[in-house]
């Protein structure tokens, strides 16, 4: 008995992680129709974010270390919004509509974020930093001292000058600095190699339950699951009592209508998408306080997020509550071996069988495929015109 309520209570938690992530996941592909390969990255950048606030509070020691996962979290919101935001602004702002261009995008991206943290250093960022300021800057000069028709007419010219140009001299920087100062500046920061978030004192050890020995509820996931009801709430009151939205609930239910009213679809996007990023980073943050951290991190979530958004149904709150809840016991339950604890043999055999984590991610996604016969629309679908249509 002890052992199904400590498998059902972390698979509650796990349950709360996918939540955060797939809140994300849903307003994006709820709002634009995006399937965003990349969240999973995101989820890994907020992470790494909590990773390096750590070991800078670490450095200030003391007693400050013990409150350094409330700056985390919003700094961890903040670094994966960002990225969210570049991401919309510059690539998936151009693909609307044509959903394989976008899953491939995203796909690209997400290798690209994987690769970034296991090779950046001071010599990497330097170089992105001057290839930024040398292209970008050329053409900002360049704009200001020609007319627009002038300058439309020589700009293809321009960047393919500029481009190779500029990307030249940065890497020659970069590669000049690397020579001289050597592993002061080569070094990676992160690395291939998994990192260990270290949680606060506070959150260290349970709290004890009459209920047997050693039956405790562990701090940490309690604290995950706390933080999730507070996401929900923020993002419930965020789109039913504010502005941004209702603006945001009103392009979901009809993008033309709203475009038309004079609602502006393109910022709505861009803010969707960031939230939607931030909320990824916020689950980064707690699922480093499970495990380590490392580039494949958010490839282990990702895929069962977007389960949780299907099952769950596009747009309802509601039904990611409970698809997240449902999904992530029954894969815990399944791969630690709780379920094959039973005393009718052949079930314990089956169980036993699927007792591991890939096993019991093959069962879960096969009962998904079983209830998506009977409602392919998910838990909780959509109903309007608009969906009928």
């Amino acid at each position: 008995m002890e052992l199904l309520l400590e498998g059902i209570f972390n698979g509650i938690s796990i349950g709360a992680v996918l939540l955060i992530a797939a809140l994300g996941l849903a307003i994006a592909f709820g709002l634009m129709g995006v399937i965003n390969l990349a969240h999973g990255e995101l989820m890994m950048l907020g992470a790494y974010t909590t990773f390096v606030v750590q070991n800078g509070f670490k450095l200030l020691g003391g007693p400050l270390f013990e409150i350094y996962i409330f700056v985390a979290l919003p700094a961890a919101f903040i670094v994966a919004a960002a990225v969210g935001l570049l991401l919309e602004r510059s690539v998936i702002k151009y693909l609307y509509g044509r959903p394989l261009e976008t899953l491939l995008a995203t796909w690209g991206v997400s290798l690209i974020l994987q690769q970034f943290v296991r090779s950046v250093s001071w010599q990497m960022v330097i170089g992105i930093l001057l290839f930024c300021l040398l292209f970008w800057g050329g053409l900002w000069i360049i704009y200001r001292q020609r007319d627009d028709f002038y300058f439309a007419r020589i700009r293809n010219w321009v960047l393919l000058i500029m481009l190779p140009l500029s990307a030249g001299i940065a890497g020659a920087t970069a590669a000049l600095l690397g020579q001289v100062f050597k592993l002061a500046v080569t070094q990676p920061w992160f690395g291939a190699q998994n990192v260990d978030v270290t949680a606060p004192e506070w959150l260290r050890g349970g709290l004890a339950l009459p209920l047997g020995n050693n039956f405790q509820l562990s701090y940490v996931r309690l604290f995950i699951i706390g933080l999730t009801v507070l996401c929900i709430v923020g993002i419930y009151l965020f789109l039913q009592r504010s502005p941004w939205g209702l603006r945001i609930r009103a392009v979901t239910q009809n993008r033309s209508m709203s475009a038309c009213l004079g609602i502006p679809t393109n910022k709505v996007d861009a803010l969707s998408f960031a939230l939607g990023s931030g909320l990824a980073g916020v689950a980064g943050c707690a699922i480093s306080l499970l495990g380590s951290v490392g580039p494949n991190t958010g490839q282990n979530y990702i895929v069962d997020a977007f389960m949780v958004v299907v099952v769950g149904g596009v747009g309802k709150l509601v039904g990611s509550i409970v698809a997240a809840i449902a999904i992530g016991t029954t894969s815990y339950l399944i791969g630690s071996g709780t379920i094959a604890l039973t005393e009718i043999k052949p079930l314990t055999d089956f169980f036993t069988f699927f007792a591991t984590t890939s096993m019991a991610r093959v069962m879960v996604f096969a009962l998904i495929i079983a209830f998506l016969q009977v409602r392919p629309a998910g838990m909780f679908p959509q109903k309007g015109r608009t969906v009928d249509a």
